[in-house]
Parts: C-alpha cells; structure tokens; sequence
C-alpha cells in the first residue's frame, strides 16, 4: 500500500509540475494521462475494448474501467453484454445504458509506456499552443517587448516570454539591425493558427506602430482626450501623423510634441530617426488636405467627389516642396487623407483654365453661330456647354453685360434648334446601327448613349441586361502610375456607377430576367466640382 500511495503522489505531482512548466490547467494534463493510460490499457485488454481510465485529482488513485452498452442480440462481445448479463450489474439496466465494468491494473510494458509518454507530450504540446493563440489573439494591436532570440535570413525571431513572434524582413525598419540578446519593441498585428503553432506577426512598419508608441508617449492620446485619427509612413524616412483634440483648450499637435519636443523625439528615437510631421485633423476635407501637404503653401483645393480625385495648386516655388523627393509628400498626403492628389503650380493651372476657356468659345461660337466676344462672354459667365444656355432661365442671358433681352432669346433658341439638329443626328447614326427603339424607354439613357452602345454591339434590352457596371464606366486596375484605365462604353458621358447600375437593373426588369423591386431608391446625380480657396 505504501508504494501504491507513494505512485498516486508522484503521479499528482508530475502533472503539477508540467502545468507549471507549460502554463495550462493542471486539468488537461491529468486528461492527458487518462486518455495515455487508457491507450496503454487497451494494448493489454484487445483494441476493439472500450477502456477508460479516471484519475482522482485529489488522490491520485487510479480506476480502469472498460464500457459496455447493453443490447438485445450481442454483435461485438468487447463493446457489447446483453440485458440479463447487464442486470448483474445493475438491476435496472435497460437496453441501450452503459455499463461500467471495472478492471484488474496491469503493468506498463516498454512500449506501452512510449505511447503514452507520446500522448501526454502531444496533448500538453496542443494546449500549450491553444493557449498562446487564445493570449496572443486578444493582444493584437498592441506594443509587444520581447528579446531577440535569432535572426534567419534577416528576419527576427523575437521571445516574448510565453511565445515566439517573428519580424519579417519587409516589417522591419530599412537598415536597422538587429543581434541575439537585444531589446526590441514591434507591433502585433497578426496571429494564425498554422501546423508548427500559433505565428505571431510582429511588424516595425506598421503605421499603427507610430501611432501606438505615442500613445505610450503622450498622456493625452492614452487617456482619450486628444486621437489619432490617420497615419502614413514611409519607414525609415518620414511619416505623417493626424491629431485631433475633443477638448477645446488642449491643442493636439503640441501635446504630442511635447516639452522642447521630449515627446516626438522618443518616438523618432525608436523610429531610428525617422523624421514625423504632426497634423492637426480638420473635417473639412480641403483643410485637411492643405494641412497633410504642409510644409508646402497651397493657393486653391479642387474636390471631384465623383472621381474621388483633388487638385492643390501650389505657387510656382512650392511645387518641388509640395511633391517631396520623390514624390514622398504628396504619396504620404495620399496615403493620409485617402484622396488621390494632382498637384498644379499656378502657372499651369492658368494655362489649363485659358485652354478650356478657348475650346468653349470655339464650342460656342460654331453651335451657336456668334462671334468670338459673344463665344467670350458665355464661356466667361461659367456655361460649360450647349444644353446649360439651352435650358437656363430666360432672363439670366439678358443679365450677362454686353447681352440684351432680345440677344439672349435669340442665343437660347439658336442654342435650342442646335441641339434638335444634334438628336436628330445621332438619332439616325442609332437607326442606321440598328439598335432599338425600347432602348430608350430606359431612364437616363440619351440619344448619343444609344449610339455609343450601338457602337459597341448593345442593341436590344437583353443586350443592356447582360452588361455589367464596368461594362458601362469602365475600371482601373492597379494603382498609381502603373495604374491602368479600361474605357467603358459610355466613356465621356457624366455618369456615375450607381446611375449606370440603375440602368442596367431596369433593363434587367425590362427583359424579365429579374422583378421590379417594390420601392427603388432614384439614382443619384453625378457630383460636380465644388471649390474651395
């Protein structure tokens, strides 16, 4: 009895000690063993032998037992006892209960005991793994500190003390170094279950790496009074940072320069010099814009909210200034305000702005049969073109200085029979292409969008029906410089993709394909340019 009790202790104690060790419940490794021990078992009792084993977490003592179901007619005499043999047991059994049979202990045999030693090891080995997912899958976005451990190839195995992180090469900061033993700070931003164990991702990129050790550094930032609300990095060389403030006395960029600037320059110390440029956040999207292209001066912001584009320009000595080396300011403004920035000098704008100038005076002085101080006076009044003097209020030509009340009917009808001749035009190149008359039975679609999807084989409903968006409007693929733009077949025409979406829904509902849905919202109309200086 005094070896048998000195095996129950021992046996508590090593599952005390490998929960220690591993950082799990002591509750799994003694599932461990169980489930090892009744392996073992079932090597001695026959395979086919339900067995299982219960350790008494208090005790230690051990109890095997083997589990039969009770049936009518025995099939399998390992897993099986019929109800009289059950009744034996327990009087009350009834066909499908379990009877626990309990079983003489036995001795381990070399081999029996390597395969339990390989279950226990590989069921610690997987709670320790689910484990380190369940602590490292809550922490990520998070400021991790750990030890390097190794370096591989120029990527960091980092030991944070209860897991292994990995800084790949591309996360890391250029030209930084690193060797075994050092200290280093990174950002979580990733964890994946993976065959090896959890990965833990770790990156010294990250633009929430910045804005992370600021919040470290600046208490107004961890305490909520003053947000990041946008970061963009280029690692290693500059960044770009927006602040705002929720308390009016506080200003956002001085706290987080700080003292003599002590704030900043801890995290640029931790950036390896990496130069930050803080920005006070506006909602007014032309202010922000002005601000994340500082230290440039910009003259006027030109918002296209329908080609989620924006035009700065700069005064002819700030253009070097405002684009950066490289283009390094202007892409991190990108990056910052999410806009896709065109950047002009004065100069250029002015020549642009004459060029469009002379082509709508030669426009409106060949529609409209007047001279080139008439062709002037519209495109000087704002008028972009002939349907918009075709369609304005009567009085507002008589209104233009240098045109009189009978001046103006005259151009607004001239300007009004140009039109009639055009569609009739256009409506004859749509018969000659043969497309047809239901087409235009499709709201928004105009007589010169008939003749552009005649020109590109769309001729009936099932035709339009079988379009796509893209189709319509055409897409870009890629982005920046690289990028590439695919015309699409109304290419030219101001449509945007919800209205090009409701065209093709109708012509959907039309053709039968889909029904009607029971209230649609109208399409909304394509956003002009609004300015701002």
């Amino acid at each position: 009895m005094a070896v048998v009790s000195a095996n129950r202790l021992e046996l508590l104690q090593i599952a005390d000690a490998v929960a220690r060790e591993k950082v799990i419940d002591r509750s799994i490794v003694i599932d461990a063993m169980e489930e090892a021990i009744a392996k073992a078992a079932r090597s001695r009792y026959g395979a086919e032998t339900d067995v299982h084993a219960e350790i008494d977490p208090k005790t230690g003592a051990l109890r095997l037992s083997r589990h039969l179901v009770v049936v009518d007619e025995v099939e399998n005499d390992a897993r099986e006892v019929t109800l009289d043999q059950a009744r034996r047991y327990n009087p009350g059994a009834l066909v499908g209960d379990v009877i626990s049979d309990t079983l003489p202990p036995f001795d381990f045999g070399r081999v029996a005991a390597q395969s339990a030693k390989q279950v226990i090891v590989q069921k610690v080995r997987d709670a320790e793994r689910d484990r380190q997912f369940d602590e490292y899958k809550d922490r990520i976005g998070e400021i991790v500190n750990g030890l390097v451990k190794r370096v591989e190839y120029g990527n960091v195995i980092v030991d944070l003390g209860r897991g292994e992180g990995i800084v790949r090469r591309d996360e890391m900061i250029p030209r930084e170094t690193f060797r075994p033993g050092d200290r280093i700070r990174s950002y979580l931003f990733d964890v994946r279950r993976e065959v090896r164990g959890p990965q833990i991702f770790l990156s010294r990129s990250h633009p929430q790496f910045m804005a992370k050790l600021f919040g470290q550094e600046v208490p107004e930032i961890y305490d909520g009074i003053v947000e990041v609300k946008a970061v963009a990095r280029d690692p290693g060389s500059r960044a770009k940072i927006a602040v705002i403030s929720r308390d009016g006395s506080i200003d956002p960029v001085g706290a987080c320069v700080g003292m003599r600037g002590s704030r900043v320059q801890a995290v640029v110390g931790e950036l390896q010099g990496e130069k930050v440029d803080i920005i006070p956040w506006s909602e007014d999207q032309a202010t922000f814009i002005v601000n994340a292209l500082q230290p440039a001066e910009v003259v006027k912001v030109v918002l296209d909210e329908e080609a989620d584009r924006i035009e700065v320009v700069v005064p002819d000595d700030q253009l070097s200034l405002a684009i950066g080396r490289r283009g390094q300011n202007v892409r991190l403004a990108s990056q910052l305000t999410g806009w896709d920035i065109d950047i002009l000098t004065e100069a250029e704008e002015s020549e642009r702005r004459q060029k469009e100038f002379a082509e709508r005076t030669a426009v409106f002085m060949e529609a409209l049969d007047v001279d080139e101080t008439v062709g002037q006076l519209l495109a000087a009044e704002g008028f972009r073109n002939v349907e918009e003097i075709a369609y304005v209020e009567p009085g507002e030509l008589a209104n233009i200085q240098g045109l009189d009340e009978e001046s103006g009917t005259e151009i607004q009808a001239r300007a009004q029979d140009h039109l009639a001749r055009v569609e009739s035009e256009f409506d004859a190149k749509r018969q000659e292409l043969g497309v047809g008359d239901d087409l235009r039975e499709i709201d928004g679609v105009t007589t010169p969008m008939l003749v552009a999807f005649g020109e590109n084989d769309v001729k009936s409903i099932e035709d339009l029906a079988g379009c796509a968006t893209d189709d319509l409007v055409g897409y870009t693929e890629g982005r920046g410089p690289e990028a590439t733009k695919h015309a699409g077949y109304l290419d030219g025409f101001e449509i945007s993709r919800a209205e090009a979406e409701a065209m093709i829904m109708a012509a959907r509902v039309k053709a039968g394909w889909i029904e009607a849905p029971a209230e649609a919202d109208p399409a909304e109309p394509a956003d002009g340019e609004t300015e701002a200086v």
